[in-house]
């Protein structure tokens, strides 16, 4: 059993990629290759840093997915956004548990949708939520279209207040992703927004010490350079993509940059931390459609478009 512990070890507040790629080929054995190889970063260093990595203690954002863009959305036409005045969905999300007392609400999407429009039509930033303002690790996801293709993905592993955390990895997840182009007001009507909030993290006694479709995992591994590299998924993920134990750590290690032969011995030296999460995701359709719901029921107090952000 791994030794729990309640929040994540202390370390300098990164951007993490939090999400698998399309369900290539993984084997079980130690020679496969896994998505784009990445240049080597020396842990000390502070910059940018892509294709599936960061180095431990670096500012970098790590980035998520091979998945190519469709074609653009039709643009919006009008909404009545407020972040003060939303009641949560009533449905239950599909991706999140069905345990009571829950922290992540569907309101938090909510106010992700409301960021990232005002600042794509260029309006003042949302007043703050209702929401608690409890600081969690989080992960704020966009996906795209029928097939939900991955559009952006990033989040931390340092607690951050909810208010200030959600509206910073909105938009670093929506507009910074080095993967993907920037979203745009047209794609706005085709996506599906995730919040992700992180708990319960433990030491794995090894790399096998976690349940598949359970856990997220973050690995630690030392490079066939010598460097300290970090990857994870989300606790989805693995089961997502139909992959056992092995290809998961194998996938993650690819992720990191590992470019060497995975053999098991390697294995038995990643330092692995499992966590769970609570997940919730609405569509952009579902959003509007709460706030429609504010507006007709009179919960907004100002009825010109966006007077109430300012």
């Amino acid at each position: 059993m791994g030794k729990r512990r309640c929040v994540p070890p202390l370390e300098p507040k990164l951007g993490a990629g939090c999400c698998g790629v399309k369900k290539p080929k993984l084997s079980g054995s130690g020679t496969h290759s896994h998505g784009n190889q990445a240049t080597t970063v020396p842990g000390s260093s502070s910059g940018p840093l892509q294709n599936h990595q960061h180095a431990d203690g670096s500012n970098g954002r790590e980035n998520i997915s091979d998945l190519t863009l469709g074609p653009a959305n039709s643009p919006i036409t009008r909404m009545n956004p407020t972040s003060g005045a939303l009641s949560p969905l009533s449905r239950s999300n599909g991706t999140a548990n069905s345990t009571k007392n829950l922290v992540v609400t569907a309101e938090m999407c909510c106010y992700c949708f409301d960021v990232l429009y005002c600042h794509l039509y260029g309006f003042p930033q949302p007043r703050l939520p209702r929401f608690t303002n409890d600081p969690y690790p989080l992960f704020v996801t966009w996906k795209t279209g029928r097939d939900k293709r991955l559009r952006g993905c990033i989040g931390t592993f340092s607690a951050m207040n909810l208010h200030s955390g959600l509206r910073e990895y909105t938009l670093t997840s929506a507009l910074k992703d080095s993967r993907f182009p920037p979203l745009t007001r047209e794609e706005l009507p085709k996506l599906f927004c995730s919040v992700s909030l992180l708990t319960n993290f433990e030491d794995a006694s090894d790399y096998l010490d976690w349940e598949v479709g359970i856990h997220g995992i973050r690995i630690e591994f030392i490079n066939e350079k010598g460097v300290k590299r970090t990857a994870t998924y989300l606790p989805e993920v693995a089961k997502e993509q139909d992959w056992d134990q092995i290809q998961t750590i194998d996938s993650l290690l690819r992720k990191g940059g590992f470019k060497a032969p995975i053999t098991n011995d390697f294995r038995k030296t990643i330092k692995l931390t499992r966590y769970r999460s609570e997940k919730v995701t609405i569509s952009y359709a579902e959003y509007m459609a709460s706030r429609q719901h504010c507006f007709q029921n009179g919960t907004l107090h100002a009825p010109p478009l966006y007077n109430h952000y300012s």
